[in-house]
């Protein structure tokens, strides 16, 4: 038997507390967000947050997705009504679907806004982003 001493157990120190989460990316915070967010999405009036809140860059982010989103719709309207003007009957049944299809990706696009969160359309936000 050897006569070292025995040292306690000493219970590890605790964790250190989490990082504080860091403010949103974006500059400032626009008081007026969640109507800009959603003027974002409502057609042409995603001119006004693009022109009234240069600040804040998640509005900016919005308008610039909903108006790219706008021409989109646009340049998909003028297509199918060029096919149905051929077809005569292809161009009667897909604009309702179409006009349908339309409205609710704008409203999961302005829900998720609110929410914070981006909606990522494959071809439209590529583009958007390069604006």
């Amino acid at each position: 038997m050897t006569d070292e001493p025995t040292i306690p157990d000493v219970p590890p120190p605790p964790p250190p507390p989490p990082p504080s989460v860091p403010p949103p990316s974006g500059g400032t915070v626009s008081p007026n967000r969640g109507l800009m967010i959603v003027l974002s999405y409502l057609w042409l009036l995603a001119l006004v947050p693009l022109l009234t809140e240069k600040e804040d860059t998640e509005v900016q982010w919005h308008a610039k997705h909903g108006l790219v989103l706008l021409g989109s719709e646009i340049a998909l309207f003028f297509a199918l009504n060029i096919v149905g003007a051929v077809t005569g009957f292809l161009g009667c049944f897909f604009l309702p679907l179409l006009q349908l299809g339309i409205l609710v990706l704008h409203v999961v696009c302005i829900t998720k806004g609110l929410k914070g969160e981006r909606v990522i359309v494959p071809v439209i936000s590529d583009y958007a982003d390069k604006l």
